[in-house]
């Protein structure tokens, strides 16, 4: 039998009869949209939303859900004007604030979004989303601005966690913030707070190892790449790091197993080929250290800068072969 069409399910067949028998339905054109949004196809939602605005313009949901759909296909400057729509016909709505600031955040402007977070704080001061999105916003203009700003981050994910203890989220992102500032004890506190609320929550696993990696606790990393590897196990960044922390133990074979897994999920990922020729260097496997090097160059140029003074080279510094990669083009 063929298969049916998503908008001949009962609800939506409801909705398309509505629409025969009275085209300017403009609730039943936004329910439309409403169900294709869930079907993922916004291309079409948007369609809908826009015959709801025909017939009523100041129908602020239908801006509200149109500005969702447009921020669903990348198209962050158009969503920022249907937010603007619906708060120009509902100036304390929320949730339209907060989703227009993720969508200024998707184009950089960090200032804006962390403003327009603010005021759906404003109207909703426990509305735990908006302060973990604020302190997304503030980590991001930390990597680009200044360190003050993971502080501040820091607070805004305080304010989450406080409205809702269990959100993982906001301990995840709190985790990277202290990550940002070295603090690594108290960030590894944050990442096991976010793995008791969702002990699959792959991303903390691999947060938390980085953390105890930098802390030189090597033996604990590997246990936690471990760990996000059973939830994720395609994830070529944590088969890259849990390489680094066997390499950090002198387990040099193992590494070199695990820098494989990385290129295999990420043939152009230059970390694990820097990795593996560290590690061949270490076994005097020369030969295959510079292959190794020569190739992550040429995927990066950034690995002959991290040759030039990595103390891991030293046996191999004097190599023409080697002296020859780290040579600028």
């Amino acid at each position: 039998m063929p298969r049916s069409s998503p908008l001949e399910r009962p609800d939506c067949k409801a909705i398309s009869k509505a629409i025969q028998f009275k085209p300017d339905d403009h609730e039943a054109w936004h329910n439309r949209g409403v169900a294709l949004n869930e079907l993922g196809r916004d291309e079409e939602a948007i369609a809908s939303y826009d015959k709801a605005i025909q017939f009523k313009p100041d129908k602020h949901e239908a801006w509200y859900n149109r500005g969702n759909a447009l921020f669903n296909l990348g198209r962050y400057e158009e969503a920022i004007a249907s937010y603007d729509k619906a708060i120009q016909f509902k100036p304390d709505y929320h949730e339209a604030w907060n989703n227009r600031g993720n969508a200024l955040k998707g184009i950089g402007r960090y200032e804006e979004a962390i403003a327009s977070f603010d005021q759906a704080l404003q109207f909703k001061p426990d509305y735990h989303v908006a302060w973990n999105n604020r302190g997304i916003a503030l980590d991001d203009l930390g990597r680009y601005d200044d360190l003050g700003r993971y502080e501040e981050a820091i607070a805004s994910y305080d304010k989450a966690i406080q409205f809702k203890p269990d959100y993982h989220e906001a301990w995840n992102n709190r985790g990277n913030a202290l990550l940002s500032l070295g603090r690594y004890e108290e960030a590894i506190a944050s990442f096991d707070q976010a793995l008791q609320c969702k002990p699959d929550k792959h991303e903390a696993w691999y947060n938390r190892g980085v953390a105890l990696g930098n802390l030189g606790r090597y033996e604990e990393a590997i246990a936690s790449y471990d760990k996000a590897i059973q939830f994720k196990p395609g994830c070529h960044g944590t088969w890259n790091n849990r390489g680094n922390a066997l390499k950090g133990i002198g387990r040099y074979e193992e590494a070199i197993a695990s820098f494989d897994k990385a290129i295999q999920f990420k043939p152009d990922y230059h970390y694990p080929w820097y990795g593996k020729a560290v590690c061949y260097v270490k076994q005097g496997q020369v030969d295959k250290a510079i292959d190794h090097l020569r190739q992550a160059i040429k995927l990066n140029s950034q690995a002959r800068d991290w040759a030039k003074t990595d103390s891991a080279f030293a046996p191999i510094r004097q190599d023409p072969r080697f002296q020859a990669l780290i040579q600028e083009p």
